[in-house]
């Protein structure tokens, strides 16, 4: 990936490569045609620490946000379209094993609640009692339970690394320009962004700006003088091993936030953290809390999964996703006053699923002057000015 030279001009300059940037520049120059110039800028062109590569690579619908649903349901058919899209090889191991969401009595209204508006988005979701969940996952203890809400069809998990593969490498075939490089510094002439400074000097004048920078999208919207809530958390996840045979199995959230699912001969799993502190990490902080899987998450999959008692830890990792601190939901869409300054920011761990869904809204906005195919206006900036949140209640 080469670095800018000097004085370069482009159309459109997005901040950050990963799945969300690349997929707003592959709808701008392949699917929308745009036939202006378009600059991708990405700091670490091997990914080998973005949020895309080290997410747990899930795409779901089983959201109590309406939108959120739609983001989800139009990653599906994008996914399932991928070889019309980008030819016979395309592949990104799609195992549509669905998502099974656990709620106890406590949790069952709101289990029920959110079903009700998946089911109004027609997301193939069955609601299953204890029986039910028995009958159809005999390895599962049903023990303090009430339901599940199983995703029958269009939930699973895939190759984050070979769905970038494959957008990014159909954007740049369609015209966009990748330069390795870090937004340093952001032009504005009263409401407008006129350039974009890298951190090696350089300066790229733009027509358009977009922030797709993941967990930097705080700091790269500050530099423009724009005040967004959006921050790096840490997050880890342990991969296990368990000798006996779990048929059929999901990706399960237990009642604890505990998730698991197959990954090939093994498992991964974690957990997103209970209220209380959950501070903004070094930006070279990629430590894995093993006390955590110790404490919490193995006891916790053990009771749900009596099979798990004799799993065994293979190696972890751990990475950065881009929080909300808001609402948990994405931003989406232009800044309301400064006209050319884009938002793709916030997914608070949804990102991977929802990006062609947002790239394509963006690249709407862009070309159109609207987003199109989706109403995302509930995701707009001007909620974040008015500090007013939309809450999500199914984080994962």
């Amino acid at each position: 990936m080469p670095g800018p030279s000097p004085a370069q001009s482009f159309d459109v300059v997005i901040a950050g490569g990963a799945i969300v940037g690349s997929s707003v520049a592959y709808f701008l120059k392949h699917e929308l045609g745009f036939t202006g110039s378009v600059a991708v800028i990405e700091p670490d062109p091997t990914y080998a620490r973005s949020a895309t590569t080290l997410s747990a690579a899930s795409i779901r619908q089983q959201f109590s946000t309406p939108e959120n649903i739609r983001l989800s349901l139009y990653g599906v058919d994008f996914i399932r379209s991928l070889k019309a899209r980008f030819g016979a090889e395309a592949e990104i191991g799609f195992h549509e094993g669905g998502y099974l969401l656990l709620a106890s009595p406590e949790g069952l209204p709101i289990l029920e609640a959110n079903h009700r508006v998946q089911a109004a988005e027609q997301a193939d979701i069955a609601l299953l009692d204890p029986a039910g969940l028995t009958a159809r996952f005999p390895w599962l203890s049903t023990d303090g339970l009430a339901a599940g809400a199983f995703g029958v069809t269009g939930e699973g998990w895939f190759d984050a690394h070979s769905l970038l593969d494959l957008i990014r490498k159909g954007a740049r075939a369609a015209g966009a320009t990748y330069l390795q490089g870090r937004v340093a510094g952001i032009g504005r002439d009263g409401n407008r962004i006129t350039s974009v400074t890298l951190g090696d000097g350089s300066t790229l004048s733009c027509g358009t700006f977009v922030n797709a920078a993941g967990p930097a999208a705080g700091d790269v919207a500050a530099l423009a003088g724009i005040a967004l809530p959006v921050e790096p958390r840490k997050r880890f996840v342990f991969v296990i091993h368990c000798r006996e045979k779990l048929p059929g199995m999901p990706l399960l959230v237990d009642t604890t936030g505990v998730y698991v699912r197959p990954e090939g001969e093994y498992h991964i799993c974690g957990v997103s953290p209970e209220e209380g502190p959950d501070p903004r990490p070094a930006d070279d902080d990629f430590e894995v809390d093993y006390a955590l899987f110790e404490d919490l998450i193995w006891p916790a999959l053990a009771t749900r999964i009596p099979a798990f008692e004799a799993a065994k830890l293979i190696r972890a990792w751990a990475g950065h996703y881009d929080y909300n601190t808001l609402d948990q939901n994405a931003v989406i869409g232009p800044h309301p006053e400064i006209g050319n300054f884009f938002f793709a920011n916030g997914f608070s761990g949804h990102g991977l699923q929802q990006a062609p869904a947002a790239g394509r809204a963006i690249a709407e906005w862009i070309v159109a002057g609207r987003s199109v195919s989706l109403d995302l206006a509930v995701f707009g900036f001007e909620r974040i000015a008015a500090g007013r949140p939309v809450r999500e209640l199914n984080v994962i």
